[in-house]
């Protein structure tokens, strides 16, 4: 791999994945929110952005579409890393991404990332 291509990973280093990252988050983050999902950020001092997912049964649903937005949330997550800020966000999906198909939801977070760089880049 040539110096100047960046790598398209989600490795553990990544993911926000203890329950005090968790709670450090809820407790003092910035909120950032649209119709489909509220987003929770907070700068962490590394040179990368975090994530972590908060996707409820009571927003989404059962096992399979839980697991459809994860996956769809660390996809888009996995593309706009390298436009972040270094911050820890947390995602939290609501109960409209039930029934929203997968192209809004993927304009939803990519706006939401825009979001958050811009936001997070000037504090």
């Amino acid at each position: 791999m040539q110096p100047t291509q960046r790598r398209l990973r989600l490795g553990r280093e990544l993911r926000l994945r203890s329950k005090l990252q968790f709670d450090a988050l809820y407790a003092s983050g910035k909120r950032v929110d649209d119709r489909f999902f509220g987003l929770r950020v907070k700068p962490n001092g590394l040179d990368h952005p975090r994530i972590g997912l908060a996707v409820a049964v009571k927003a989404v649903g059962g096992a399979v579409p839980r697991n459809r937005l994860r996956r769809l949330i660390r996809e888009t997550f996995r593309l706009a890393q390298h436009g972040l800020p270094a911050v820890d966000i947390v995602v939290a999906a609501k109960i409209p991404a039930r029934e929203a198909p997968a192209a809004t939801l993927r304009a939803s977070l990519a706006t939401l990332w825009q979001r958050v760089a811009s936001t997070c880049a000037s504090s």
